[in-house]
């Protein structure tokens, strides 16, 4: 009917469907004018026949995290479906147990053919998912850098952030910090390592002190409540944290009120993700947010592109986090200029040390 409305064969509607760049604008408005008129929609699962093509993207479905502060995947599948969608694809979620799991879950999508490609989350060191996918030239984009090797073959999507921590301590010294501690995660997480990383170059930067004030723990609320309360009761105690975590960080508040004490006032703390509860809890907690949507658009930008043939060489997109501030990471001063009153010698002695100009 369309090819009869327009006067053109059948073919060059399939052209205008599949490949409208192969025809001329005269005829290809003329056809799209056609199909409007008539309302027509491609046959999806002839399409899928003829071009091998099923327009579905498949990825896995991590588990929320259990420490009370998840949120942040939920977003981006959220976000990963609105724009696959936006894209004219549908998105595939599964779940694995493990990388070996999810590996065979691969395996039996791309045999049938099943999925046009995927998006990997969750990268880490000695991630051997890449690796199995290059190899068998299926496509896909990965949210993560390449942690363990540099020059990567495949495309992928990140949030800096080194970036973000180190905007964290940028935005406390500015409020007189100068004894700011990192709450992190053991060595060899790649996200947490990054993390760390940006604490160590600004304060590296700006001459802070870090000995001392570098504590590490398995990610959770109970373990930044420890980790803070050691750092609260050394010899020369932490004035700020900046944490790898919105979970480390509320740990690390309720350190701070362990002591009858306001996180925003005699201490500050920043966290990272910006998940739901960080607006929630009292006082509110400053933390880095992810730009979860404008990660997932690249995301599925990039796997179409790479899926087109137009994306040839790797893609490399680094995204900046931002600080959301809230209370607890308040001023020092109060109105009049004075400091606000820590709940021990030994911070108002570190509060009178920063006020002179002193480098601890």
């Amino acid at each position: 009917m369309v090819a009869d409305r327009a006067g053109v064969s059948r073919q060059t509607v399939s052209n205008a469907v599949n490949a409208p760049h192969r025809l001329r604008p005269a005829t290809l408005a003329a056809v799209t004018s056609a199909i409007e008129q008539l309302g027509y929609r491609p046959n999806q699962a002839a399409r899928s026949l003829r071009t091998r093509a099923t327009r579905v993207i498949g990825c896995r479905l991590l588990p929320s995290a259990h420490n009370g502060t998840g949120g942040v995947l939920d977003r981006l599948l959220h976000a990963l479906c609105d724009s696959a969608r936006s894209n004219g694809y549908d998105l595939l979620t599964f779940s694995a147990e493990d990388d070996d799991d999810e590996i065979s879950i691969y395996d039996d999508l791309l045999r049938r053919h099943a999925i046009d490609g995927f998006i990997l989350t969750n990268t880490h060191h000695v991630d051997a998912r890449p690796d199995w996918l290059l190899a068998r030239g299926a496509l896909f984009v990965a949210f993560g850098r390449p942690w363990s090797r540099r020059g990567a073959k495949h495309s992928w999507v990140d949030v800096d952030g080194a970036r973000g921590t180190a905007e964290a301590v940028t935005h406390l010294a500015r409020l007189g910090h100068r004894r700011i501690a990192f709450l992190g995660v053991h060595e060899g997480s790649g996200v947490g390592d990054d993390r760390l990383a940006g604490w160590e170059r600004e304060a590296g930067r700006l001459r802070l002190a870090t000995n001392g004030l570098l504590a590490r723990a398995e990610d959770g609320i109970a373990s930044g409540r420890t980790l803070a309360a050691q750092l609260l009761e050394s010899a020369r105690p932490p004035t700020a944290f900046v944490c790898v975590s919105d979970a480390m960080a509320i740990g690390a508040m309720r350190a701070i009120e362990d002591r009858g004490w306001r996180p925003g006032h005699a201490v500050s703390v920043v966290g990272f993700d910006d998940s739901p509860v960080a607006s929630v809890i009292r006082p509110g907690l400053s933390s880095l947010r992810q730009p979860i949507e404008a990660v997932a658009n690249q995301l599925v930008e990039t796997l179409l592109a790479v899926l087109s043939g137009e994306q040839v060489r790797p893609a490399r997109l680094l995204l900046p986090p931002r600080l959301v501030v809230r209370v607890s990471s308040g001023e020092r001063e109060d109105r009049r200029g004075a400091p606000a009153a820590p709940a021990s010698p030994r911070m108002q002695a570190e509060v009178a040390t920063t006020r002179k100009g002193e480098v601890p």
